[in-house]
């Protein structure tokens, strides 16, 4: 095991020596491991980082959720067939927890965007949001302070609203001073009960709760006209439920509702948030490849080059090898020895492109608003390439420098 030590450090000393006698043309010849490792690394890393990001916002908008609407989200039906579909009844939502064994939750909603204005301060553009009772048990919303609307809100249909957290700051200044205040949106008043606790910016946009105002559906829809509003039914199923079956489920029940034939089509659309999850994770997969594919070949251009240094390496210490062998040096420890060296050299080039990964992280992650980060995974991938492309690098040079004669490389000059 000492000398197993003892070979890799003297490889690794005689790398950083290559490198430091023959600066440019070392730099030059690890320059392909460098953009290999860049590409790759950067892609994985911006990639792995993204879908993280997309998959979160994608469970934002429920998970087992089937979200009930005129149109298609996946853009697959061309709109000219979708616009005369019906839209979405609160009649519906409650017929379909009644005829849907496996509707858990069933929350209608309708939304519109508006001003906001608080005595001389207003806010343009928010979301309106008028929800049903079961749409906290589909949306996580946690209170910074306040409450949520309670069953006496949406049985009474109250004036209450609760705020998102950017909507209170542009408001008020200070978040805090929301609850309690009495705001005007679409000719009216509202009392806000409940500032939401600050969700972050999302790349889906989905939600968006901190731009938001969340009052009851029975209150919304004495402002605004609930045909024009975007209505849509939230249907959550049980966790140990296939999304399969409960799609399933839910159309038998909504072409009974709706008295739709056995030879007509459907005249509603089912957005599946998990097929949403899995066709994004088929966008990245392709991108992955491509990364992959331009990796490659700078990987090859990269190999080629460490293998020129390790043929002039071989060259340049003929009579070391000789005397080497000449005092009891088995093959296989010189072999390993110029593996080992090609190795470091490969991982020098990669710690230069790894370099560069994380500058790039840390522009895109300013400049995008989401942190981009290199997992331990990602790290230990860039290793592994840069060890497996040593190796096959030095492969040859390495066979040839332990197969010589030790008499013959001695007398070489």
């Amino acid at each position: 095991m000492f000398r197993f030590f003892e070979i890799v450090w003297n490889s690794f000393k005689m790398a950083l020596e290559e490198f430091r006698s023959n600066k440019l043309r070392t730099f030059l010849s690890l320059f392909g491991i460098t953009v290999g490792i860049f590409c790759i690394i950067g892609v994985l890393a911006t990639v792995d980082s993204l879908e993280k990001n997309v998959k979160a916002d994608i469970n934002k908008l429920g998970t087992k959720t089937v979200y009930v609407d005129k149109w298609d989200y996946t853009g697959q039906i061309p709109w000219w067939k979708l616009i005369n579909r019906p839209v979405p009844k609160y009649e519906e939502a409650k017929m379909l927890k009644l005829r849907s064994s496996l509707a858990k939750n069933v929350a209608f909603n309708i939304s519109t965007n508006g001003r906001i204005e608080w005595e001389d301060e207003a806010v343009t553009n928010v979301n309106l949001y008028g929800i049903t009772e079961d749409f906290s048990h589909i949306q996580t919303l946690d209170m910074e302070m306040g409450r949520f609307l309670q069953q006496n809100d949406f049985d009474g249909g109250a004036n209450d609203c609760i705020i998102g957290y950017s909507i209170a700051e542009k408001l008020f200044t200070n978040p805090a001073k929301a609850v309690g205040q009495q705001i005007k949106f679409l000719g009216k008043n509202a009392n806000v009960i409940g500032l939401i606790k600050k969700q972050g910016q999302s790349m889906l946009g989905g939600w968006d709760f901190d731009e938001c105002i969340i009052t009851s559906y029975g209150y919304m829809r004495t402002l605004i006209k609930e045909d024009n509003a975007q209505p849509v039914l939230m249907v959550q199923g049980p966790e140990n439920v296939p999304m399969s079956v409960l799609r399933d489920d839910i159309q038998g029940a909504m072409r009974s509702i709706r008295k739709i034939g056995p030879t007509q089509t459907d005249n509603f659309s089912m957005n599946d948030v998990e097929a949403f999850a899995a066709f994004a994770g088929s966008i990245f997969s392709g991108v992955n490849m491509g990364g992959w594919f331009i990796a490659s070949l700078s990987l090859i251009v990269g190999m080629f080059g460490v293998a020129n240094i390790m043929f002039v390496t071989v060259r340049e210490r003929t009579g070391q090898i000789g005397l080497k062998k000449a005092i009891g040096a088995k093959r296989s420890s010189i072999m390993t020895e110029f593996l080992l060296e090609s190795a470091f050299l490969c991982i020098m080039g990669g710690a230069f492109g790894l370099l560069l990964v994380f500058i790039l992280t840390k522009i895109i992650s300013s400049s995008m608003g989401f942190p981009i980060f290199i997992s331990i995974n990602i790290l230990s991938l860039a290793i592994s390439i840069c060890i497996i492309t040593g190796v096959l690098a030095g492969i040859i040079p390495a066979f040839i420098a332990a197969r010589m004669d030790p008499v013959v490389a001695i007398r070489s000059k």
